[in-house]
């Protein structure tokens, strides 16, 4: 076998006629596997005027084990919090992520909160994975004159077991996309295709809390020991990266399918088509400050007519991911996306015999 593939397996969820919860798209969905041994996906579904909740839908299998839909069975949260409402009446609970965080026994969610300040990453426990208890906003250090917790960010996701922080203590990992001002794409897109990247912002960062285990009820610290993990290299993601799905352990190491965005040619001197797509990287099991694999060429670009055209068009979203143990196939894992911010798509990656050649890492930063 060759290097890393998606292999699309279909369209398992759009809106639903008639439900108002849906009308403007469901998209960007969690995927994690309940007590019960069921697949469950969280997408985000958006109503009249971008109004998102979080949904939650068992998915449906056919024989041979492909994902080829889902059964309704509610909202897992909404926009209630004042962090996640803005005085116009707007606001959202976003683009979650779910995972199951091992040495606490809980499932642990992450998402876009639409704060009256903006985007904002927060977080919600469950036991069960039906219940979810929110735990508030995400907060952050500052570090080496750099802002952190008042800056929009997004793309969040946690990982499933404690990690050595830089001082080797064991902590909550998260990676997160911190918008810094002047670095969306819809801004880096008016630059020359030869301008230098700006390697401390437009990226994906690693962050870690303390994590107490007898905390009743369980709360999350303040995120600090921030770390530059990975920048735009690659000409597919010349303009932004971000976090995907979260990471999950494979015998390769620490494996999350990311996005990328770069440009689709010019419309005009300042209008600009962006495509989303998505890669692979790999980090290290010991310590995930090291990559060991990173996708030269993305793994999924937007091709079908579902994600080509949509609330946004050319969009390949990466958000959840299922190991297939299952199947008893653990070398196979089904990737659930977000199709040009409209619909949800599934594909297959299977991890090839050898760990190929990637491109180039981004050279190690120094903690701040």
């Amino acid at each position: 076998m060759g290097g890393f593939k998606l292999r699309r397996l279909g369209m398992v969820m759009e809106s639903e006629s008639g439900n108002p919860h849906e009308v403007e798209g469901v998209l960007n969905p969690a995927a994690a596997r309940g007590p019960d041994g069921n697949l469950y996906l969280f997408p985000r579904l958006v109503a009249k005027g971008n109004y998102s909740r979080i949904g939650i839908a068992r998915v449906l299998f056919n024989q041979a084990g492909d994902p080829i839909g889902v059964q309704r069975l509610g909202i897992a949260l909404e926009p209630e919090a004042d962090y996640e409402r803005r005085p116009d009446g707007g606001g959202g609970c976003e683009d979650p992520r779910v995972t199951f965080v091992a040495p606490l026994q809980r499932y642990l969610m992450t998402y876009t909160a639409w704060s009256p300040l903006g985007p904002r990453i927060a977080l919600a426990v469950s036991e069960d994975i039906f219940h979810w208890r929110r735990l508030g906003l995400a907060t952050f250090a500052s570090a080496d004159g750099i802002e952190f917790g008042n800056v929009d960010d997004k793309d969040a996701s946690l990982f499933p077991a404690v990690i050595p922080d830089p001082s080797e203590q064991p902590e909550l990992a998260l990676l997160h996309r911190p918008l810094f001002p002047g670095t969306r794409p819809e801004e880096t897109a008016c630059s020359p295709a030869t301008r230098e990247v700006d390697i401390d912002r437009e990226s994906i960062w690693i962050s870690y809390c303390q994590m107490t285990l007898d905390r009743k009820p369980f709360r999350t610290g303040k995120f600090t020991f921030h770390h530059r993990l990975a920048s735009p290299v690659s000409p597919w993601e010349r303009l932004k990266i971000g976090g995907g799905t979260p990471p999950i352990l494979t015998r390769y190491g620490w494996l999350v399918v990311y996005h990328g965005v770069s440009e689709i040619g010019e419309l005009g001197p300042d209008v600009h088509r962006l495509r989303y797509s998505a890669g692979v990287m790999i980090f290290s099991k010991e310590h995930p400050l090291t990559i060991s694999y990173r996708s030269p060429e993305p793994v999924l670009t937007p091709e079908m007519p579902q994600e080509r055209q949509g609330t946004v068009a050319n969009v390949v979203f990466p958000t959840g991911i299922d190991q297939r143990d299952d199947l008893g196939a653990p070398d196979r894992f089904d990737v659930y996306y977000g199709m040009a911010d409209n619909r949800i798509g599934a594909a297959r990656l299977d991890l090839p015999d050898h760990l190929p050649t990637g491109a180039d890492a981004d050279a190690p930063d120094a903690v701040v």
